[in-house]
């Protein structure tokens, strides 16, 4: 996904570069958007991917940026960008590309030596962690969304990943629903009926929805609904949701309402609602 996004960049002029992109996710139950540009988005790319690459024990891009606090670079995702935005000498303009590129090869070639020995290592985000394994699938699915963001900017064709890496990305946000509907419920935001669980004791089977994802890249999961410790369980199953593969990673990527969402729904209406918002939630910015 990063070779796509940098052929896609190869023949950029400075029209391109400066023009004006809309970065949109969904927190809150609420769709927030954030103005930028071409350069700007890479610019975010370049600062969230340094989180990867301090957990390697590679240069963090914002020790380069002049006026750039241990502080901030401690930040999760969205203040690391505003903090990189805020500090540069500069507008982010096409000279951007060369230390994302730089990086972007190093967290390749440091992953790909590390073999299985890294396994174990978390690379943090702020206020959640992810795997190093999940980390490098989160960051090809936001070089995807951002590159779709970029083209649509710049009126420009911009396929998917092949199948096999969009089940992978899709796999991903399906094993973090869990953790984000418990969070729902800690924020006060799921449906009145979800705030109380039906607890299970860790590992046990819950009451589950079915996620159905269909295309290319589609698959079926079932989704524990009300602890991230339970075991999804065909038994328990109290609801069925069913995408395309496409659309399910738009909603993930807060690039869609989930009301909006072109859905086929059975069963329990409180837990879809929640399932499809907490996908939603997945997304920053």
């Amino acid at each position: 996904e990063t070779a796509r996004l940098d052929a896609l960049l190869q023949d950029f002029g400075d029209a391109e570069w400066h023009a004006p992109v809309r970065l949109r996710w969904f927190e809150d139950d609420t769709a927030r958007n954030r103005r930028t540009t071409v350069a700007g988005v890479i610019a975010h790319l370049l600062s969230v991917d340094g989180l990867i690459a301090t957990a390697l024990g590679l240069e963090d891009p914002l020790a380069e940026v002049a006026g750039a606090t241990a502080e901030q670079r401690a930040l999760g995702p969205a203040g690391r960008t505003e903090a990189f935005w805020r500090t540069s000498r500069f507008p982010p303009t096409r000279s951007v590309r060369g230390p994302w590129r730089e990086q972007s090869h190093s967290l390749v070639r440091t992953v790909s030596f590390t073999g299985g020995h890294a396994g174990g290592l978390a690379v943090s985000y702020g206020d959640f962690e992810l795997s190093l394994h999940d980390a490098m699938l989160d960051r090809a699915f936001a070089c995807w969304v951002h590159a779709d963001d970029i083209a649509d900017a710049v009126d420009y064709p911009y396929r998917p990943p092949a199948p096999r890496h969009l089940n992978k990305m899709i796999d991903l946000a399906a094993r973090m629903l869990p953790g984000a509907l418990a969070e729902r419920r800690r924020a006060g935001l799921s449906a009145p009926q979800s705030r109380i669980p039906h607890l299970v004791a860790a590992g046990a089977p819950g009451r589950s929805l079915r996620l159905e994802i269909e295309g290319a890249a589609g698959g079926e999961w079932l989704i524990p609904l009300d602890s991230p410790a339970a075991v999804g369980s065909a038994d328990f199953e109290v609801a069925h949701v069913a995408l395309d593969d496409t659309e399910f990673c738009q909603l993930a990527a807060g690039h869609i309402p989930p009301e909006e969402a072109a859905v086929g729904q059975v069963g329990d209406r409180e837990a879809i609602r929640d399932v499809l918002f907490a996908a939603a939630g997945l997304s920053r910015m």
